[in-house]
């Protein structure tokens, strides 16, 4: 009897030290000085005091100090590598300096998580066997990948929603250009009235009206601007500004190109989709709508004939 209920503890032991050890990595990541040394700090340093009210606590800051550890096991070696990272978190909204550090740090965390969870059911399912340890392995690697495929689901669903707004935000950008106001003007007049219905077109626009005010070259801003989207009709539109500016020609010309040439691409992708919905919908025909038709008309004739041939 007491074997038994060894083997039946065992799995609870397993997972109360997993989660000790869990709890004291981040209790050694979480080191926060005592009120007196903050104190002393502050008196010593008068500034300090707005910074001591302004820190986050909790779990947030807990993370964020225990990010540049956790990530430096999977850090990019190279920096090109470092580069398609950051081009790639920039593509889904997330432009912030830190960004690739704490993305890092949520798929170590995902991943750990994810196998002490995944040998955890297992043991308490079958025991104490090799069955926790591959559940653990394979939990930790669908775990490793989810941030992944979450990153690259929001990226694809930003370029969609920049794509479709861009065509709106030109041809506005076109009226305030032919208007009379220069191109710094005219993008600060476009994100100020499309602000409410195309966010992400006029965050990129208002970071780089931003980045032009703090005094950096046009074509850098205008080139980052195309890569921090990731769409190439912004980076065409950006090439076309670049070129534009670099040879003297007029801006409003080369806007209302491209205005005309993304307004026939739009209906040429129109045109796709309507000559595609015949062959989609032959699915959902014969896995549907055939079946019930087949049983009306082919129904009655069929008991019919049952009919008859069992009185005959």
């Amino acid at each position: 009897m007491e074997p038994q209920l060894l083997t039946q503890l065992l799995p609870f032991a397993v997972f109360g030290a997993v989660g000790a050890g869990v709890w004291a990595i981040a209790a050694a990541f979480n080191t926060k000085d005592s009120r007196a040394a903050e104190r002393l700090q502050e008196l010593k340093d008068p500034r300090k005091r707005g910074e001591a009210a302004s820190k986050e606590t909790g779990l947030k800051s807990a993370f964020k100090r225990a990010a540049p550890a956790l990530s430096k096991a999977l850090e990019p070696k190279t920096d090109l590598e470092q580069s398609k990272l950051r081009v790639k978190l920039a593509n889904a909204g997330f432009a912030s300096p830190h960004a690739s550090t704490i993305f890092l740090a949520i798929k170590v965390s995902c991943m750990a998580g994810a196998a002490i969870l995944a040998g955890a059911v297992t043991m308490f399912i079958k025991g104490f066997t090799t069955d926790g340890l591959l559940s653990a392995g394979i939990g930790g690697g669908l775990g490793m990948f989810l941030p992944d495929l979450v990153l690259t689901v929001m990226a694809y669903s930003r370029k969609s929603r920049i794509f479709l707004s861009l065509p709106d935000a030109l041809d506005l950008l076109v009226v305030c250009v032919e208007a009379g106001l220069g191109l710094d003007a005219a993008m600060r007049r476009v994100a100020d009235e499309l602000s409410e219905g195309a966010t992400d077109i006029c965050a990129e626009i208002n970071h780089a009206n931003f980045q032009l005010q703090m005094g950096r070259n046009r074509r850098e801003v205008l080139h980052d601007l195309g890569v921090r989207t990731g769409v190439d009709d912004v980076k065409a539109l950006a090439a076309i500004l670049i070129q534009a500016d670099k040879f003297g020609s007029s801006i409003a010309q080369a806007l209302r190109v491209q205005s005309d040439s993304m307004r026939i691409k739009r209906s040429q992708l129109a045109e796709e989709k309507a000559a595609m919905t015949a062959v989609k919908m032959i699915f959902p025909l014969v896995l549907f709508i055939f079946p019930g038709i087949f049983v009306v008309l082919v129904g009655p004739a069929a008991i019919m004939m049952i009919r008859q041939l069992l009185t005959a």
